[in-house]
């Protein structure tokens, strides 16, 4: 199309919407838009750099009333000086700023909704959806629809897509098992995610569950990788755990952007939204389970309730110990051909309904709405 697109979002940490914007922006690219994007930064920054984007640093995550008054008055510029044909905004704050912006300099404005936000009547009011708004499941819609009043014709229903060249069974391993020391000759279960409080239920539970696991399963190892607010007293735990055992067994990475070779490195995956995208992606056998909920070992008869949610969980049980240990165990004892029938389940689906090209192919048939308006 050879247009210019603005992607505004929190920040550029590794995170399911902060992937999901990388992944797209990179498809987008390479259709010809050029692609600039504005957040408080993070690790994925200089891979988007060095693919030839442009970022400026605006200080989108932070909530007090004088950070946004200073993103408000950093976008205004931003979007005066390089006239993008279309600004997106992915989360609340940037949502809310560029519509304070797009209110006195007037662009076609989209956002994109990720999550379901907690909501009362002063959060409503600084809620802006734009002129569209994309929704990444079926549960978003209705949440948009009921909680704020969204039109059902202004939103569009669009996947977290995945590249499935990235995440594949042909993907290596060994240099990430050579820097941690991870030995892939023995079981390796894992989980990717942001680790504050909001995310890291089931990395907590992992954790907790980890001397069991070890004398469960002779030789495991717990990779769990990801940063946040809840990454310090957790990598006190795994070292407490590592010491206790004799032996480092559990392993906290942060925040990384070479998550490839960490879903590689799994023979187990325990994890939600697009993280367990791209363990499915990988051929991994995935244990769906997350702050919103629990689903279990992912198999063919949970395909259309995990869909509903975006693989989130959202109205399935409570994640809950004891089944998570349960379900942990039953994985790792499956033979490797059982296992291997799941996690190649898992990427059929992915080939077949979540590709980063639908999901761009969604993103510029609302651009082009917007843009015809």
């Amino acid at each position: 199309m050879g247009y210019k697109v603005l992607m505004a979002l929190n920040r550029l940490d590794i995170g399911g919407a902060e992937t999901h914007v990388a992944e797209l922006s990179l498809e987008l690219q390479r259709r010809g838009w050029e692609v600039i994007l504005a957040s408080n930064g993070g690790a994925y920054v200089p891979k988007l750099e060095a693919a030839g984007m442009r970022h400026f640093q605006v200080p989108m995550s932070r909530r007090s009333w004088g950070d946004i008054h200073a993103s408000q008055k950093q976008m205004e510029q931003i979007i005066r000086e390089e006239k993008p044909d279309i600004v997106h905004a992915h989360a609340r704050i940037p949502g809310y700023v560029c519509g304070r912006v797009q209110s006195k300099l007037d662009f076609p404005f989209v956002t994109t909704a990720h999550w379901v936000f907690h909501t009362n009547f002063l959060l409503n009011r600084i809620t802006n959806w734009g002129q569209r708004t994309i929704a990444v499941s079926e549960d978003i819609k209705s949440y948009l629809i009921e909680n704020y009043g969204v039109p059902a014709e202004h939103i569009t229903v669009t996947i977290n897509g995945i590249d499935t060249s990235t995440f594949s069974p042909e993907t290596s391993a060994e240099p990430l098992a050579q820097e941690l020391g991870l030995d892939l000759s023995r079981p390796v279960l894992g989980t990717v995610s942001r680790l504050d409080p909001d995310r890291s239920q089931a990395a907590k539970l992992l954790l907790e569950l980890a001397p069991r696991l070890a004398h469960e399963i002779p030789g495991i190892q717990l990779l769990v990788v990801g940063g946040g607010g809840d990454y310090p007293e957790m990598q006190r735990k795994a070292d407490e755990l590592n010491r206790a055992a004799g032996k480092p067994y559990v392993y906290m990475t942060g925040p990384r952007t070479d998550i490839k070779r960490a879903v590689a490195a799994c023979d187990g995956f325990v994890g939600v939204s697009r993280a367990a995208l791209e363990a499915m992606s990988a051929a991994k056998p995935v244990i769906l389970a997350g702050n919103e909920g629990y689903q279990g070992i992912f198999t063919a008869d949970k395909l259309e309730e995990a869909r509903g949610s975006n693989f989130c969980c959202r109205e399935a049980p409570a994640m809950e110990q004891e089944t998570l240990c349960r379900d942990v165990l039953a994985l790792l004892r499956m033979s490797d051909g059982e296992r291997r029938a799941l996690g190649d389940f898992g990427r059929q689906v992915i080939q077949a309904e979540y590709s980063v090209s639908r999901m761009a192919d969604d993103c510029e048939r609302v651009y082009r709405s917007v843009l015809q308006q």
